[in-house]
């Protein structure tokens, strides 16, 4: 027998799609070009993104569920780890990875289902977009040094001050998880040395690191090394990772090899394409891993159970963010103009609005500042430019509609609003003092 409510609820859906459809305004131009604004900047985030940076993510998110030992992240992670040591790592991890917000959440998923306290966790997933050290220099260098520093100030303190006042926020649950973590069975000696586990890790995060460094940044100096040899490096860390599955997981040579030789093909066949072979070295990893038993398969199947749960809400939620806001240069349902006329001078108002607007818009890492750089040459305030790039790199509508997956809608509305509030006052307090 069906349920009443279950047939109502199916009807309302229905009725609400047949209507949704029905009024579809395409006649309105700009209702036509959000659309297509929408779907374009979907296309540009599936052929710039999700190869080589949510894929890569994904891979590392399942390693650290399937190979790193809870007891070894509840030791430097846990809710009753070293604050000091904890909320550090948290905090400075985005001058190493140089994500975005969409990037840095499989792994923030990762070490979250292993057991990381609240505090140190959500200190990781607000650094690691917030406080990559190129952006920060890329943003001194062409905005101001004052901004540059008072954005890596900020966004330091920030990862700290959030964290910790999500960890007492959400106390109670966090004392059950030492509980529950106290009464766990020991589960035995570990499998492999942990100087092996965190090379594995390290190999992977290496190659994500380096697929998606700056190209434009070439020149003199260590960032312009990096960005001149980055596919080199990624060679050596996939050569790594290689290598590493033959010795430390029992991985068949000739499947090694054969993902080697397709991949060496393809980079040779197709130059100047490098999403081809990294889209085929992806695939022959992740057969490798599903077609081998043990640690291997677990692995591919933790992968899987991010991907499945956070790829379809990130890819959704890039739409709606392009064909309500638009790309850089182009506008979506919501008339740049009026963003433009909203967050001019340095008022509380443009302010919180900067903040709110940064919050839902998706910045790719760096395209932030490019658009700040427009923004402040039409009249926008210092106020209004420090909160955007306080709150924009570390939230995004995608962001938010995975987060909520992963935490859950009581921890991820407390972490929004905490970053939009405290990206608001600390702008409107930078231009009042400095």
């Amino acid at each position: 027998m069906t349920d009443p409510k279950t047939e109502w609820k199916t009807a309302a859906w229905l009725g609400g799609a047949f209507l949704l459809f029905y009024f579809l305004p395409l006649e309105w131009p700009r209702f036509s070009k959000a659309l297509g604004e929408g779907l374009a900047l979907t296309r540009w985030y599936a052929r710039e993104h999700v190869i080589l940076c949510l894929i890569p993510a994904f891979f590392i998110a399942g390693a650290i569920g399937t190979f790193v030992r809870r007891e070894s992240v509840m030791r430097y992670l846990g809710p009753n780890a070293p604050k000091l040591a904890a909320y550090g790592v948290g905090a400075v991890s985005g001058t190493i990875l140089a994500v975005c917000s969409c990037t840095v959440l499989p792994l923030f998923a990762g070490i979250w289902r292993m057991g990381a306290g609240l505090g140190p966790a959500v200190a990781f997933l607000y650094s690691g977009p917030a406080v990559s050290a190129l952006a920060i220099i890329l943003t001194a260098r062409i905005l101001g040094f004052e901004l540059g520093a008072a954005r890596a100030v900020g966004a330091i303190v920030f990862a700290v001050v959030i964290g910790g006042i999500m960890a007492w926020m959400f106390r109670a649950e966090e004392a059950a998880k030492v509980r529950a973590a106290a009464s766990m069975p020991d589960p035995g000696p570990a499998p492999r040395p942990l100087w092996k586990t965190a090379t594995w890790i390290g190999l992977m995060v290496a190659v994500l690191i380096f697929a998606n460094w700056s190209e434009a940044d070439k020149g003199p100096g260590v960032f312009g090394f990096l960005a001149e040899w980055k596919w080199v490096l990624v060679s050596a860390g996939s050569l790594g990772l290689a290598a590493a599955m033959v010795a430390w997981f029992a991985v068949p040579w000739w499947k090694v090899a054969t993902a080697v030789a397709g991949t060496s093909a393809a980079a040779v066949l197709v130059p100047g394409h490098v999403l081809v072979p990294f889209g085929i070295g992806s695939a022959a990893l992740a057969w490798i891993a599903a077609t081998t038993e043990g640690e291997m398969r677990e692995w591919f199947e933790s992968t899987w159970e991010f991907t499945k749960l956070i790829a379809p809400l990130l890819i959704g939620g890039v739409f709606v963010a392009g064909f309500l806001l638009g790309r850089p240069g182009e506008e979506g349902l919501i008339p740049s103009a009026w963003v433009g006329a909203a967050v001019g001078g340095n008022g509380l108002p443009a302010v919180f609005l900067s903040s709110l607007v940064g919050a839902f818009m998706y910045f790719a890492t760096l395209t932030e500042i490019p658009i700040l750089q427009g923004l402040l040459g039409s009249g926008m305030g210092k106020g209004p430019a420090l909160a955007l790039l306080l709150a924009g790199p570390a939230l995004s509508l995608p962001s938010m509609l995975a987060l909520w997956k992963i935490l859950g809608g009581k921890k991820t509305a407390a972490y929004c609003a905490l970053v939009v509030l405290m990206s608001t006052l600390t702008g409107w307090l930078y231009v009042r003092f400095f």
